[in-house]
């Protein structure tokens, strides 16, 4: 007898952390992932989230393993919105200041500090600003500690509108434009 053809399954992983969804509880992102999963699969939403399906997980649990699980549960929720409330406030008071400094005569650099506060890879944006421009730009680090994109020429306006026109991340608002001269030396 010939044995049947192996069927594939069909894994569904979750849109926010990446696991399958009955994993998304080990994660960091549980209400984001429920969320996700109630609008995009609701009959596995169902299947997992729902109710009675928590309540007959637990059932086998004693009263105190249930209260304990709760407890941890509603711990885990905490920490999570803490944490994801005190990433919000970090990025909301973060600024980028994009600076023209001036080197000799005509001669300008632009420094570009705080991108990575937005959770971008400033490798990347770099090479990005180097082929927009069409000149060189590097990141480099910065002695207060940190990395900064120096990109070569004078185009501060022109970096400010791209950064906006493509990273939608960064707010208006935490943009700032700097200008530095060279101090002139002392006549006499």
């Amino acid at each position: 007898m010939a044995e049947p053809a192996p069927v594939g399954r069909k894994v569904i992983y979750c849109g926010v952390c990446t696991l399958p969804p009955e994993y998304c509880e080990y994660g960091g992102t549980v209400k984001k992932c429920q969320d996700w999963l109630e609008k995009n699969h609701p009959d596995l939403y169902a299947k997992i989230w729902s109710p009675e399906a928590l309540e007959a997980a637990t059932a086998s649990l004693s009263v105190e393993a249930q209260e304990r699980a709760a407890k941890d549960a509603a711990k885990k929720a905490a920490k999570a919105e803490a944490a994801e409330q005190k990433e919000a406030d970090k990025r909301a008071k973060s600024i980028v200041s994009i600076k023209r400094i001036e080197r000799n005569k005509r001669k300008y650099v632009t420094a570009v500090h705080g991108l990575e506060a937005f959770g971008l890879d400033l490798k990347k944006v770099a090479k990005d600003f180097g082929k927009k421009f069409a000149t060189g730009a590097s990141v480099t680090k910065v002695p207060s500690g940190g990395e900064e994109i120096v990109v070569q020429g004078d185009v501060s306006a022109e970096i400010e509108e791209f950064l906006l026109e493509k990273y939608k991340e960064i707010p208006e608002d935490n943009i700032e434009l700097v200008e530095d001269k060279k101090k002139k030396a002392a006549a006499g």
